[in-house]
């Protein structure tokens, strides 16, 4: 699996979780190990290119971690932030703070936030002015469950 792929499959979807289990919601974790994982993807045979491809999905410029379904990592293709923005009223702005998680030299995990609006380029908040609500929601329809 790689990255490019797994991109693909965030950009078909729009919204899915990176690993948490949610009904109706795809799963990028269960997409890279080609089967459900149970329990912690770490201990996972393929656990070691479930975070390479995982890292390289999050560095990139096309998807944002929101913990949007659920208060659960989501992650989010640039082709729906404009309706995320469209819809930040009905959503809250917590749920769309960007999640950002790094790996310290020692090895430990540290998570930092940042608000909303402040990690949406100029062009998404322009193209969110225009969206037309219903789209949005049929976008966004797994997060307003």
């Amino acid at each position: 699996m790689t990255a490019r792929r797994a991109l693909a499959f965030i950009r078909k979807h729009g919204l899915l979780m990176q690993s948490a289990h949610v009904p109706g919601v795809p799963v990028l974790v269960d997409y890279i190990a080609g089967s459900t994982v149970r329990g912690s993807w770490w201990g996972h045979p393929m656990g070691r290119q479930i975070f390479k491809v995982l890292s390289e999905v999050h560095d990139s410029n096309e998807v944002v971690a929101l913990r949007l379904i659920e208060g659960k990592l989501t992650l989010a293709h640039r082709r729906a932030w404009p309706a995320l923005v469209a819809l930040a009223g009905e959503l809250g702005r917590a749920r769309l703070a960007a999640v950002r998680e790094s790996h310290t030299p020692s090895g430990r995990h540290e998570t930092t936030s940042i608000p909303f609006p402040e990690w949406v380029p100029g062009d998404v908040l322009a193209e969110a002015r225009t969206i037309e609500i219903d789209k949005a929601r049929f976008i966004c329809a797994a997060a307003l469950q």
